[in-house]
């Protein structure tokens, strides 16, 4: 690295170039010869190995689980010595099973009684002695009662320092503890050393179907003892060959030439083709004596990932990512109704949540899902919840969006509920003039809550009384039956409900109005699916128009019984804000929810596009125009994709590679890689893929891998998703996603990305 040259990682002239984006792997044998717990050596890159709660931690505890006020069971937890997965027992009759849970999957750990399941079923235990463990996507929260409250406050903190030393974690230490990991399950007998048939176990369990002939004879050629075993430098030399990257090494040569070093002038070359800004020759003889060469440059843009946005906008400006249902966790005919839901949607960035209220027992208003099996739960609860967790993720605005079935008297205590319980976090009355011209902007409206509901006077229906939400929404696809029972119950709107709701007045929106008439800001309209897409059909400018001025809401239609989704990306098309989904059922509705929300720091809010935020625009999502610009993906290879069939080690997967585009429907379109068959380690395509892009500022990019099956559908993998304007340019890692959201680092896709703008 000396006058300001960056040399390829090679060590000898007759060893491989180690890749740049592994660390050297470390030897199953610890420093002192002594130990036979590989696994610590991990643990140990950490930082961890000394501190006194990881250690006791490693220990294990006794937690009781608890499910039900009659259902608590002493478990064993105990962590892994790879720092990234805890073990626990289970107690089964003749047959006690073993699981792990990985700390990477978890969400938030939360100390006493901080869950629903804990509020209800734990009061046998003293908070102190409480804690629960949330995870990502749909697995249920682990409601756990220690021995101490100082045991507990030990898995507490113990947690903490290991979830925050693995999102500091680099790509290469990622990778570094993954293959450690298969190391330590892969050496059956604990001996430290490894035997062929021990590899071959590795090389199945890392998704590789390596030709016997061939393993044997890398095996032999690292075999220096030869003694049938590999040991220390020998399986750190197997792992080298093993993680070499060949596409990496040729990238690099082709940069550096033939004596294999980089200088700042051919690093700055570089740094031009992979389209970085504003890069010098300074900055390039900067990089060179800071950082050793690596390839961890994700496609997300960094600059993106923080608040970048122009937050001063009124709110008709923004996508606001919206939740459907919200307190349900499953189908919307029979499943669990629960607190927990907006806590998940919270997590997500979600800022509008819906609350479904029918009369409750003992004058409390309830929450679920009328007229069916679905559980219930208090309105009081799910505000308490609003209160404590709205804005751990994000500070801008919540709306919470009220579905309304109860009288008179529980409406008013529904407001008693918002003002008490939220306090000054409320709006109760305009920021400014009490008719605004135009609604507030994120900016002004931080750390707010925002009631959308009827607002007094309202439109009356034919009989002369206030229609209810539900009426409103879901009126023209009832049957004629259910439309005269919701006509019967329904009711008034109370005066102390009214006067919380100040920008989200619920209007039905009957037409769209030509520009002369005057926008009323503070109107907010409510749409099922089908009608919206009638408008993007049938009057597609002027609903944009529309929607510059004022809010509009999406939702699904009734007969989703599954609680599944509809695409999301048409209702952004046409500049619909509040487009709102089943946030608990995954899918590519959600793939495409998380990657639109992704960037701007996952705030929720996402400045549209100039064209659909200009009140006199022009633009139709039908009618787009010509192409504007040409994406061109070239899918290099994939490292690291996890084994689908865990219970079939000999299982491997074939994958291919589809980029899909999302965008205005003349945009939509999905184009793949063949596959490539058994390598789910190091498979390589080398495939180049093509897009012309009419509005690319709508455009969503979803990078989606697949097992390749030839009798049936195949199977998902991985994806990511993110804006095509956050995509950055040159030779890119895609750090791929599980169905529902977690990372399945450290798996990648590398890609090299153009686009070119006309």
């Amino acid at each position: 690295m000396l006058c300001g040259r960056w040399r390829s990682c090679r060590r000898r002239p007759e060893e491989p170039p180690l890749p740049a984006q592994v660390a050297t792997p470390v030897a199953l044998v610890p420093p002192d010869g002594g130990s036979r717990r590989p696994g610590l050596r991990a643990l140990k890159k950490m930082g961890l190995t000394e501190d006194e709660d990881v250690r006791a931690m490693l220990r294990g505890s006794r937690l009781c689980k608890i499910r039900s006020r009659t259902w608590h069971k002493e478990r064993l937890y105990r962590l892994q010595e790879d720092g990234l997965s805890v073990w626990f027992q289970r107690r089964i009759p003749r047959a006690p099973s073993q699981h792990i849970f990985f700390v990477q999957h978890i969400e938030a750990v939360r100390e006493g009684h901080q869950s629903e399941g804990l509020r209800r079923f734990g009061g046998a235990f003293p908070p102190a002695r409480c804690l629960t463990i949330a995870f990502k996507g749909r697995r249920k929260n682990l409601d756990l009662a220690a021995a101490t409250a100082e045991e507990a406050q030990c898995w507490v903190r113990g947690l903490a320092k290991l979830r925050a030393r693995l999102d500091a974690m680099s790509q290469r230490e990622r990778l570094d503890h993954w293959i450690h990991a298969y190391l330590h399950r892969a050496d059956s007998d604990q001996d430290s050393k490894m035997s062929f048939k021990e590899i071959k176990s590795l090389l199945r369990m890392v998704n590789v179907d390596m030709n016997d002939m061939y393993a044997y004879r890398l095996f032999k050629e690292c075999d220096h003892s030869n003694n049938e075993r590999l040991e220390g430098a020998e399986i750190e030399e197997f792992l080298r060959r093993l993680l070499k990257r060949p596409e990496l090494e040729e990238i690099f040569h082709r940069y550096s030439g033939e004596d294999r070093v980089l200088s700042a002038l051919e690093l700055l070359e570089f740094l031009e083709d992979q389209g970085e800004d504003g890069v010098t020759l300074a900055h390039a003889q900067k990089l060179i004596h800071t950082y050793e060469l690596n390839e961890t440059g994700a496609a997300l843009d960094p600059a993106h990932t923080c608040v970048f946005q122009d937050m001063d906008q009124p709110l008709p400006h923004y996508f606001i990512s919206s939740s459907h249902n919200t307190y349900l966790t499953d189908s919307q005919i029979g499943g669990l109704s629960s607190t927990e839901a907006y806590v998940r949607a919270f997590a997500q960035g979600c800022r509008c949540v819906e609350l479904d209220c029918w009369e409750g027992p003992g004058g409390e208003p309830i929450i679920y899902h009328g007229h069916t099996l679905t559980s219930k739960i208090l309105f009081r609860d799910v505000v308490q919840t609003v209160r404590d967790h709205a804005f751990t993720l994000s500070p801008y605005p919540v709306i919470l969006s009220l579905e309304n079935h109860c009288g008179l008297e529980q409406q008013a205590v529904m407001a008693r509920h918002l003002r008490t319980i939220l306090g000054d976090a409320l709006v109760t009355e305009a920021l400014g003039a009490q008719t605004p011209e135009e609604l507030p902007s994120p900016e002004q409206l931080k750390g707010r809550v925002l009631v959308k509901g009827k607002k007094l006077p309202a439109a009356r229906s034919e009989d002369g009384r206030i229609l209810s939400d539900q009426e409103e929404e879901e009126e023209e696809e009832e049957e004629e039956a259910e439309a005269a029972e919701q006509r019967r119950r329904a009711k008034q709107i109370s005066p102390e409900l009214s006067a919380l709701v100040v920008y989200c007045c619920a209007t039905r929106l009957r037409t769209l109005h030509p520009n002369p008439v005057p926008p009323q800001p503070c109107q907010v309209s409510s749409l099922n699916e089908r009608k919206a897409k009638k408008l993007i059909r049938e009057a597609g400018n002027s609903f944009v128009r529309h929607n510059a001025r004022q809010l509009t809401r999406v939702y699904p239609l009734g007969l989703r019984m599954n609680s599944a989704n509809y695409s999301p990306q048409e209702m952004w098309n046409s500049g619909c804000q509040l487009v709102a989904l089943n946030f608990q059922t995954p899918g590519y509705e959600m793939d495409l929810n998380a990657g639109r929300f992704l960037v701007n720091g996952q705030c929720g809010y996402i400045l549209k596009p100039a064209c659909l935020r200009q009140p006199d625009t022009t633009f139709d999502p039908e009618c787009p125009g010509p192409p504007r610009t040409t994406l061109t993906i070239q899918v290099l290879t994939a490292q690291q994709l996890p084994k689908l069939n865990t219970e079939k080690p000999n299982s491997i997967v074939d994958p291919l590679v589809r980029v899909e585009i999302h965008g205005v429907p003349a945009d939509c379109a999905r184009k793949e890689t063949n596959y490539v068959l058994n390598n789910g380690f190091n498979p390589r395509w080398g495939q180049t893929l093509q897009f012309q892009l009419r509005a690319p500022e709508l455009v969503l990019v979803r990078f989606v891998v697949e097992d390749y099956d030839t009798t049936s559908p195949n199977d998902f993998v991985g994806q990511f998703t993110l804006p095509l304007n956050s995509l950055k340019q040159g030779y890119r890692h895609i750090h791929l996603l599980s169905k529902d959201g977690a990372s399945l680092s450290p798996a990648t896709l590398f890609v090299h990305i153009r686009v070119q703008r006309f």
